[in-house]
């Protein structure tokens, strides 16, 4: 998994603080990051619906409430591998461990991509924030 899912998280929980509008620019700041970096996650953000931006104009929103927006949907709209477990691709087929280590560990991998989403379906952006708060308290 890329940074973009923490970068996107981050994006988010400023957000929701609702001290806005922020610019990318302001954004990036907190990040750290180049705003154009910023620009491409809030736009994956607003393709997948969970946040309203307009172009030229600072600031964005986010489209649902945030207990109604789960880690999970940040995990896919920033697209998600399908596993973040990844296999390496050529074993060889004449070694015993070679010709079956990719089916050993594909079923491992899957299950633990489940339990990662799972977990992540288990948590909200207010879950997230709150504990930010609770932090900076």
């Amino acid at each position: 998994m890329n940074s973009e899912y923490s970068i996107a998280v981050h994006v988010l929980s400023l957000l929701n603080g609702g001290d806005g509008p922020h610019s990318s620019e302001y954004l990036a700041g907190s990040v750290g990051v180049n705003a154009v970096v910023i620009r491409n996650v809030t736009g994956r953000l607003r393709q997948a619906g969970l946040l309203d931006t307009r172009r030229g104009v600072a600031g964005a929103a986010l489209t649902r409430r945030a207990d109604q927006i789960t880690l999970l949907d940040v995990y896919r709209a920033v697209d998600a591998p399908r596993s973040t477990l990844k296999m390496h691709q050529k074993p060889n087929p004449a070694c015993p461990v070679g010709a079956n280590i990719q089916s050993v560990l594909d079923e491992v991998f899957t299950q633990a991509q489940a339990a990662l989403e799972d977990r992540l379906s288990q948590t909200t952006l207010a879950d997230v924030t709150a504990a930010l708060h609770d932090k900076a308290s």
